[in-house]
């Protein structure tokens, strides 16, 4: 069996952390490639490597002198060389970071030196083979991820390599400059690299036991999932669960290989299963709850709309015309509600309005703000009946009125609109009644 096996920042942040990490590799010798990120947070004050090389970088790009913010780069990484006695020397690394930041090397190759000194540390404390990504992991001219190339180099570069430590968040462009991924982008290395190895399993370590119901911020102690889908993890996280990076389905997905999040405080958890498909029965009817704030609805009526050729597309076309996305769009036989990021549309609103009075010429016009929009998920709903009934009938007893409500053909997913002050409050009651109700 092969395990690919990726560690946060909060894993990595320190001496102490990297013990963790290095018993938990060697306890399973399937174990076999690991993918680093930059040493996260030791405490609430503290500051991520990450942030720490930007905050470098822009003292650099703009001339000024960054060597105390560098001293204190350099410090967290020997702290953990010396508390753990290393026998590696990365003066070198360290003078030609700071050569390339005095040359403007660029952002994306600031951010990505975190993550590239932290490998080559672990790689030395677990005395596996360093790789750098950037040998191996290939974006195209225009920015995108090039994964056909990508795939076949991992699985051609890692073939005869027993154990390796491969740095996430970052590959390279064509003419060979460091371009990273998005913040978390090292959860895609893991993903890329179990894909390129064809792996078993990836193991994702963090600092939570897996995903859990609902956010903790919200619900008080929520229960964990122990099983979730591809396409359940992605509504999900779409709507706000952001434990895993969502980019980071795709290359495993295709794959068919199983992700496992798992706590490195807390190795001994569960964690949560993440896979295509599963004859499992979730414990209970929904699988998990998410929501966002911040939304706007446009509610536009008119006669006979429903016989009109043309007549939603031209509605959307306005909205398209100014960059601004739609986010779900429910409707009746003379209605249309258009849902958007608040945010965005108010800068366009008068241009979208004006669009839609001269293009679709509708007898009326509304805007609703303040909108907040849950996403209830669970491949459970749709073999069980009244699952709509029973949320709707907690959110009246809560005494919160719902604005919205959208259902996709899967059945794998209730939307549903209150007001931003209600938000928490249907949270809690959707959580009560399908979770608290069973326990």
């Amino acid at each position: 069996m092969v395990k690919v096996v990726k560690f946060g920042g909060s894993s990595l942040a320190s001496a102490e952390q990297f013990r963790k990490v290095a018993d938990i590799i060697h306890s399973d010798e399937s174990r076999r490639y690991v993918v680093p990120s930059a040493p996260g947070k030791r405490f609430a004050a503290d500051t991520k490597v990450t942030d720490m090389l930007y905050g470098c970088y822009e003292l650099a790009a703009k001339g000024k002198n960054f060597d105390k913010e560098f001293d204190a780069i350099k410090e967290r990484y020997y702290s953990i060389i010396g508390e753990l006695n290393i026998d590696i020397d990365i003066e070198k690394e360290f003078d030609t970071i700071k050569a390339c930041f005095i040359g403007k090397a660029g952002r994306d190759y600031a951010a990505s030196r975190g993550e590239y000194l932290n490998g080559l540390v672990l790689a030395a404390y677990l005395g596996y083979t360093f790789v750098d990504p950037a040998e191996m992991v290939f974006f195209a001219e225009d920015g995108s991820f090039d994964s056909d190339r990508t795939f076949a180099a991992v699985g051609e570069r890692l073939k005869d390599i027993e154990r390796a430590v491969v740095p996430g968040f970052y590959g390279s462009m064509p003419n060979d400059t460091i371009k990273t991924f998005s913040r978390g982008g090292s959860d895609i290395t893991g993903s890329i690299v179990a894909a390129g190895t064809g792996a078993d399993l990836y193991e994702n370590w963090t600092d939570t036991s897996g995903f859990l119901v609902c956010d903790p911020r919200i619900v008080n102690d929520p229960q964990p999932i122990r099983t979730i889908t591809y396409r359940e993890l992605r509504e999900l996280s779409y709507m706000g669960a952001s434990v895993f990076h969502e980019d980071a389905i795709f290359p495993v997905r295709k794959a068919g290989i199983p992700i496992n999040i798992k706590n490195t405080n807390k190795p001994g958890d569960p964690g949560t299963f993440i896979v295509d498909t599963t004859s499992q029965k979730p414990l209970y009817t929904i699988t998990g709850i998410a929501g966002k704030k911040g939304f706007a609805v446009v509610n536009i009526e008119k006669d006979m709309m429903n016989n009109e050729l043309g007549f939603g597309r031209r509605v959307l076309e306005q909205f398209e015309k100014n960059g601004v996305s739609f986010e779900h769009m429910p409707s009746g036989i003379d209605t249309m509600s258009v849902i958007v990021h608040q945010s965005e549309f108010a800068e366009k609103e008068q241009e979208i309005l004006a669009g839609l009075h001269r293009n679709c010429h509708p007898d009326l016009i509304d805007i609703e703000t303040d909108l907040a929009l849950i996403a209830v998920v669970g491949r459970g709903m749709k073999s069980e009946r009244g699952t709509a009934g029973r949320i709707f009938s907690a959110l009246a007893h809560a005494h919160v009125n719902v604005k919205m409500i959208d259902q996709g053909s899967s059945e794998l997913n209730i939307i549903i609109g209150v007001n931003e002050k209600d938000f928490e409050k249907a949270c809690n009651a959707i959580y009560e009644i399908f979770v608290l109700q069973r326990l």
